[in-house]
């Protein structure tokens, strides 16, 4: 039986650090779905198609990745793909408690999904979709923080 779990965000943009995470988790399971949200009322910088864009040029040479747009709650989303595992990715510590707070309001919506959170590789832990927006509102050079490859 195959192993599967969503890799849920906004990925707004993809980031090196999320394909940090990303490598990761597939050494865990066969096969990870990169969830990424869309949430009607907040607009994001790039559209849902340019981040499925984004992320499929990142993850081009990696099996087993797939990747899926939604606008549900992600347990809705993980009970109707069969997931039964959510992995999601910490810089620091602040980004470790909020993602523990939305690990133990899943569990307790959906007791049967669980959550993996992975901290991301130390030369990773800079990087922020925040950080590289501002970068490219302002013409700077996104290179180190976005996956090899990918065309913004």
């Amino acid at each position: 039986m195959k192993t599967k779990a969503l890799f849920p965000g906004s990925f707004d943009p993809f980031t090196s650090g999320h394909l940090n995470i990303l490598k990761r988790a597939l050494t865990m399971f066969d096969e990870v779905v990169v969830g990424v949200g869309v949430n009607i009322g907040k607009k994001g910088y790039f559209s849902a198609d340019k981040k499925i864009d984004i992320i499929r040029q990142a993850t081009a040479s990696l099996e087993g990745v797939s990747v899926v747009t939604y606008d549900c709650l992600t347990v809705d989303l993980c009970r109707r793909m069969g997931i039964r595992h959510i992995v999601r990715g910490v810089r620091n510590t602040l980004d470790f408690e909020n993602e523990r707070a939305i690990a133990d309001a899943n569990r307790h919506l959906a007791p049967e999904v669980e959550t993996i959170i992975i901290p991301t590789a130390q030369e990773y832990a800079h990087i922020s979709s925040t950080a590289v927006r501002d970068i490219i509102r302002h013409g700077g050079d996104t290179s180190n923080f976005i996956p090899e490859g990918v065309k913004l």
